[in-house]
């Protein structure tokens, strides 16, 4: 697509499959799942700069308390990044996400703390992941992966896979994002 679009709209796009005016994407923040993205796109871009990057921090905060998503501008998350629906999602910051990522509620993506997959997550381009998934340690998810709901995932996924189950399973699947993934950038 287009490099002239902003990162929020290539966001936005994956909703809709439309680009949006500042005024569209402003209407749309009343979808909480957007809106909370927007904000976090705000944070992460203002970061570096002491006044407005503590202004969208603070107001990041309010909401990750209010829809329940624990998401930090830390967080490495590329472009047409999408929420499917809200509440209680937990993401370590220091996680990194590819492009045209979904996920769902009740997601936790963290660290591990010991053992030989001490670390954080890396998780690769146009991966969907279902309700209730758990993705934890120093694990590489690669492209085209479908993480089923409520997967246990604590290893290395290749490209083009399913992972499903607890403890998950790899099934190797060309298609394993067609018709999850829609509106990508």
């Amino acid at each position: 697509m287009a490099d002239q679009h902003s990162t929020i709209q290539k966001d936005f796009y994956r909703e809709s499959g439309k680009w949006l005016s500042t005024f569209q994407i402003w209407t749309k923040c009343l979808n909480p799942n957007l809106h909370f993205i927007y904000i976090l796109r705000k944070a992460q871009k203002y970061s570096k700069m002491p006044v407005l990057g503590l202004y969208w921090r603070i107001v990041l905060r309010h909401f990750q308390i209010k829809y329940g998503f624990q998401i930090y501008p830390e967080t490495e998350i590329g472009e047409g990044f999408y929420l499917g629906h809200w509440g209680s999602l937990v993401i370590n910051p220091k996680t990194k996400i590819g492009k045209n990522c979904n996920i769902a509620q009740g997601v936790t993506i963290g660290q591990q703390n010991r053992g030989k997959n001490e670390g954080y997550p890396v998780i690769g381009d146009q991966v969907w992941i279902g309700s209730n998934a758990v993705i934890v340690g120093k694990v590489i998810i690669g492209k085209n992966v479908l993480v089923a709901p409520n997967a246990y995932v604590n290893f290395d996924v290749p490209d083009n896979s399913v992972v499903a189950g607890n403890p998950a399973k790899i099934y190797p699947n060309q298609d394993a994002t067609e018709g999850y993934i829609n509106n990508q950038i």
